[in-house]
């Protein structure tokens, strides 16, 4: 055997067929599998009582909507709302509007919501660390829940 400086040595010849040294595949297990997987899992995790943007599609109840922007921050920041807050939303809308504002923060529990009052529309959600070193402009009015 002639060994040309490649370093094959007796492997030449050898019609064996030649296997890397892999580590073992690991075991399928009962994890999920890619995101999808993942996102469905955190999903189910999350109490049922409470409404996800999704589920929004842009409007509650008697006439407060979401704009897609802020459907986005909440999911995004995994903001959701219980139906009962949505309804308090909503009845903190129409004192803001009885009062004369036109652009309402709105401060519930760890969230705050800028809101259209004219339009009757959350214009953006925030959590609590978003809400850190934030400056709200053009805003008239605020309404704590």
């Amino acid at each position: 055997m002639i060994d040309k400086g490649l370093g094959l040595g007796s492997a030449i010849g050898n019609t064996s067929p030649i296997t890397p040294n892999l580590p073992n595949k690991p075991e399928k297990n009962n994890l999920p599998s890619g995101f999808d997987g993942l996102l469905d899992e955190v999903i189910k995790k999350q109490p049922t009582d409470q409404v996800k943007p999704a589920a929004l599609d842009g409007s509650v109840g008697v006439g407060l909507k979401f704009s897609q922007h802020a459907l986005d921050r909440m999911n995004s920041r995994g903001i959701a709302f219980k139906p009962e807050d949505l309804a308090r939303l909503n009845e903190a809308v129409d004192k803001a509007a009885k009062k004369g504002s036109k652009e309402t923060l709105l401060l519930m529990g760890d969230n705050a919501l800028i809101v259209s009052v004219k339009n009757k529309t959350v214009v953006t959600t925030m959590d609590r660390e978003a809400m850190k070193e934030n400056v709200f402009t053009n805003i008239d009015s605020t309404v704590i829940l």
